[in-house]
């Protein structure tokens, strides 16, 4: 596929709304609105479903129920690599998103009036597909429509809908079940696939806002020829020599070294005219990278950031879907609370996460996400540790939301960090590495429920060995994560000083022997 370069028109009128519609955070409220909506609607219909089977009567209604979350994530997973490899293929990401809200839409009609258990399956499995439609495409979307600064604090606010999502669907969907009966909770999910799908035709996506004239990141970055533009040019040399317009003053600058001399080199340079010429910023970030399969397979099995991460989004799948089964259970063995009362235990577990997310993602971008990756994790630990306890109610739920607030940290680091690896590697876009996101987190969505149930089921303290393996897969994502993630892990950082350290502490005995052994020498 030839690259589509930005180009500026001239000949329509422009698109009412040009500047909101291409907006960076109009893009991440769209992209956290579809995240919203994908967890709402998976977990709306999970409280009536069972009593829709015994309607149709159908027997092992527990076991059909099952199965049925099974064809959700089969279609999730086994969709992604093609939706990927299109949405690289492809110039516009808006298409794809689209076509996916209607088979949402689609898949809630099917089970609305689906007479038999079959067409219920077929109905999960648009259902799948339309996720994978959010967590590729709308992930590759926000992160062409952000500068490289910002994308882990945007992503962080994006990923504020997945406890909204699931905090509100399976309330809502019990509550409208009991009042208005087996038909509410999908007319409640197909009014709320409509809205976000009218969100996503409004969007305009960058390279077409810079066709028309208008870069979103324009308020974002210092402007062309700029000290500060300089600066980073200097500090990011291989971004800059992708950018035709930084070519020639990275080439200049290799022998400055301060701000000063970078200010007065700016002011010599010619200023660009046309924005047609100047397009704020790197052609490499408007061209989207086809590649074949398996050169992505390829690149992303040799890079050991991209493994580190898919493991921890493989781990995480795994944590949270081990407790969907299992919790409730254990609260009703151990305090003999209902389901309202564990609804408000879940209630307690959703609500940290939504400020956790967007704080981890604008640490990621400040200090790397290599250190809010680690200390998120090492900070979970301990309250898994709690959580076997069986003394308190208050302790266990005062434990359980403070690991869901650092668990939720997690997910933001871990997907800016897929976007850097995706800049850095030649012929792998975004869609690419959020695909093998989505496959590492369908997998273990998949098996966390059927491990955590067969444990608890099977196992005499069913409930301290599924805390004993979330702790021991934490700890390996946490040295995984010291010793791979970010472009300097702190593995590296840490044996880097050590080495300076122990150079500085060589070279000072030295000069302080050295006069002992004079005045004993001299009389």
């Amino acid at each position: 596929m030839m690259p589509a370069r930005p180009r500026i028109s001239l000949a329509r009128t422009k698109p009412w709304g040009l500047r909101w519609r291409s907006s960076i955070w109009f893009v991440t409220a769209v992209v956290s609105l579809g995240i919203t909506t994908d967890l709402l609607v998976y977990s709306v219909i999970i409280p009536v479903i069972p009593f829709q089977l015994e309607h149709l009567h159908y027997q092992g209604v527990s076991e059909l129920t099952g199965w049925l979350l099974c064809a959700y994530s089969a279609g999730l997973v086994l969709s992604t690599i093609p939706i990927a490899i299109y949405s690289e293929n492809h110039s516009s990401r808006r298409i794809p998103l689209i076509f996916g809200l209607i088979a949402l839409i689609i898949s809630q009609i099917l089970l609305m009036f689906a007479p038999n258990y079959a067409l219920m399956a077929i109905a999960r499995i648009c259902q799948g597909i339309s996720s994978s439609m959010i967590w590729v495409v709308g992930l590759a979307l926000l992160c062409d429509a952000t500068p490289e600064h910002m994308v882990g604090k945007q992503l962080g606010i994006a990923m504020t809908g997945l406890p909204v999502g699931l905090l509100v669907g399976s309330p809502v969907g019990g509550a409208l079940y009991s009042r208005f009966g087996f038909n509410a909770p999908f007319i409640f999910g197909s009014i709320c696939a409509a809205l976000d799908l009218l969100a996503r035709l409004l969007v305009i996506e960058r390279h077409e806002a810079i066709g028309w004239g208008v870069d979103p990141w324009a308020a974002y970055l210092p402007p062309p020829g700029s000290a500060a533009c300089l600066i980073a040019d200097v500090q990011h040399p291989q971004a800059a020599m992708q950018s035709d317009s930084a070519l020639t003053v990275t080439v200049t600058l290799s022998n400055h070294s301060n701000a000063l001399e970078l200010g007065s080199i700016a002011s010599e340079l010619p200023r660009r005219q046309s924005l047609a010429e100047r397009q704020h910023t790197d052609e490499a970030a408007l061209v989207r990278k086809p590649s074949s399969l398996l050169s992505v397979i390829t690149n992303l099995v040799r890079s050991p950031r991209a493994l580190t991460s898919l493991f921890m989004a493989l781990v995480y799948g795994i944590v949270n879907s081990m407790e969907e089964p299992t919790l409730p259970l254990h609260l009703q063995a151990l305090w003999s609370l209902d389901s309202s009362q564990v609804g408000l235990v879940y209630l307690a577990t959703f609500l940290p996460a939504l400020i956790s997310s967007p704080v981890a993602g604008w640490l990621a971008d400040r200090i790397g996400t290599d250190y809010i990756t680690v200390l998120c994790l090492t900070l979970t630990v301990p309250w898994w540790l709690i959580l076997p306890l069986r003394k308190s109610l208050i302790l266990f739920i005062v434990a359980l939301a403070l690991q869901s607030f650092f668990v939720g940290g997690v997910v933001p680091p871990v997907t800016s960090e897929l976007a850097a690896v995706s800049r850095g590697m030649q012929g792998v876009g975004y869609a690419h590495v959020y695909g093998a996101f989505n496959i590492a987190f369908g997998i273990g969505t998949a098996v966390g429920p059927v491990i955590g149930g067969q444990i608890y089921d099977h196992v005499k303290h069913g409930w301290t060995t599924i805390c004993a393996i979330t702790v021991t897969l934490i700890m390996l994502c946490i040295m995984l994560a010291f010793c791979f993630t970010g472009p300097e892990p702190l593995l590296s950082k840490v044996f880097r000083q050590h080495v300076a350290f122990k150079d500085l502490a060589a070279s000072l005995p030295k000069k302080e022997t050295s006069r002992p052994h004079e005045s004993r020498v001299s009389p």
